[in-house]
């Protein structure tokens, strides 16, 4: 298992990030090249740990002891192959995945746990650099037609497995490329789109055939697709935002982050000179703390904000592990992304109260009060701090706040689908629905998740669909649902 004492000889060592004043003059990702020798000695560090924790931290199994050794002795072709064997999309993960499987890591306990994302992302970059990455095309077609409704993550993931497996596969795509969050959420900083654009164009090459543009219950119908297809799949994603319904809501000047973002990639794109909702000059206050709440940082950033500050209702997290949350569960630590770096003001346990505006209707800013976390009969809630109200003044506002579930449209009343009590369209331990041969995966059944359990989501149906329509398979499933069963 790599070297058995490398964990004893080298640190845990990442790419350097690009100079912040230089990567804020373009779009393109952050991090400096990290050189082969380097990242063996990285890989080196995979511990013979006799149960290897992180391949439970990953949802999608990946088997990364394996690939770490196989780095270490730089055998590349065989680390890709390694890699490929349970995850179709590398490049996405290594780049915007949490990396749960690092938080598992057995190293971790003690000492800084094993780069494992950045060897990932590593092995699959020079995997395309050397033309391994080839279309894998089926040897024989099964004559049945599926249809995926959604081209984020667990679309993509069950399309590639279900054209694999010989199926005729159609992925609909109601945005103007395919992509999903892919392609409008995720900022270019964080995963060029050359990435995502490559795959799919391997995907074609495969078979996949890609109809974007296509905007299913209003272009298609759902019994047109039910009659043209034998099975459905429904990856929409979780895409209905969390809003914040207080005093002043109706100011121009509050957004939700995915009415921000998109604008962005499609500058990038070519579609724009600029974005039609800009931060530059302005003073901006970004609502939420988490990862999409990073980006609109980001973004702004590169749009040249006067200034900006992100909000958490939150308490600051701890910067190590508290006792109640153990290895190797998720670590709830404080975090500092490449967005962080650049720039800003992070503010913990704050409520925004009111939204303030000027005469035209405009947003000039927010009234805010700390508040402190409590918890009364095992219940989490938020008591304001008396004395503790605070105005900031902002020209932008972006909410950042989640999103509570697939958006209530003609694509759910026209398929009949039932819905969890979360509001997820439900699911059995099949991916099944309650509709006959309309199954679901990724967050529009999970819930707002992770990219990995997306593709991981998405193999597991596609072996669900092609045991349904040929009654057995052999494409892998690497888990099953977490929803409630429908029976």
């Amino acid at each position: 298992m790599a070297d058995p004492r490398g964990f004893l000889k080298h640190d845990r060592e990442l790419p350097a990030h690009r100079p912040v004043p230089v990567r804020l003059t373009d779009w393109k990702e952050v991090y400096e090249d990290f050189g082969a020798e380097k990242l063996q000695q990285q890989a080196s560090r995979c511990m013979d740990c006799g149960i290897p924790f992180c391949n439970h931290g990953c949802p999608l199994g990946n088997i990364i002891p394996d690939w770490n050794d196989l780095t270490y002795q730089g055998l590349w072709h065989e680390a890709i192959d390694r890699l490929h064997a349970t995850n179709n999309f590398p490049e996405f993960t290594g780049r915007l995945c949490p990396a749960p499987c690092e938080a598992a890591c057995v190293l971790g306990i003690h000492e800084p746990p094993v780069t494992i994302k950045r060897i990932e992302v590593e092995i699959i970059d020079r995997a395309w650099d050397e033309g391994w990455v080839v279309p894998q095309r089926a040897e024989e077609t099964t004559g049945r037609r599926v249809a995926v409704v959604g081209s984020g993550p667990a679309g993509l993931a069950a399309a590639q497995q279900l054209t694999r497996a010989g199926h005729t596969v159609v992925v609909f795509e109601r945005a103007d490329r395919i992509g999903g969050l892919l392609r409008y959420g995720i900022p270019e900083f964080k995963m060029e789109k050359r990435h995502l654009d490559r795959r799919l164009a391997q995907m074609e090459a495969e078979g996949t055939e890609f109809r974007a543009g296509v905007n299913v219950g209003v272009d298609v119908t759902a019994e047109q697709l039910r009659a043209d297809f034998d099975a459905v799949v429904l990856a929409c994603g979780s895409t209905a935002a969390r809003d914040l319904p207080i005093e002043g809501r109706e100011f121009a000047g509050i957004h939700q982050a995915m009415e921000f973002l998109p604008w962005a990639n499609r500058v990038q794109e070519g579609d724009l000179n600029e974005s039609p909702l800009p931060a530059t000059g302005k003073d901006v206050i970004i609502i939420g703390g988490g990862d999409t709440g990073a980006d609109c940082l980001g973004t702004s950033h590169r749009h040249g904000a006067r200034s900006i500050h992100q909000f958490e209702i939150m308490p600051r997290p701890a910067d190590t592990r508290p006792e109640v949350n153990p290895w190797p569960t998720w670590p709830m630590i404080y975090r500092v992304s490449s967005a962080h770096e650049e720039g800003g003001e992070r503010e913990y346990s704050i409520n925004t109260v009111r939204f303030v505006g000027d005469e035209d209707g405009n947003v000039t800013g927010l009234d805010t009060i700390r508040v402190e976390q409590v918890f009364e009969e095992g219940r989490m809630s938020f008591r304001d701090v008396p004395g503790s109200e605070q105005h900031f003044p902002a020209q932008l506002v972006l909410l950042a706040m989640g999103f509570t579930g697939p958006e209530r449209n003609e694509l759910i009343e026209q398929f009949g689908v039932d819905l969890d009590g979360r509001g997820n369209v439900a699911r059995d331990d099949s991916w099944a629905t309650n509709v006959d041969g309309v199954f679901v995966c990724g967050d529009m059944g999970r819930g707002q998740s992770l990219i990995v359990w997306a593709i991981a989501e998405g193999r597991s149906a596609a072996a669900a669909v092609d045991a349904w329509l040929m009654e057995t398979t052999d494409l892998p499933s690497p888990i099953v649902p977490t929803a409630a069963p429908l029976r």
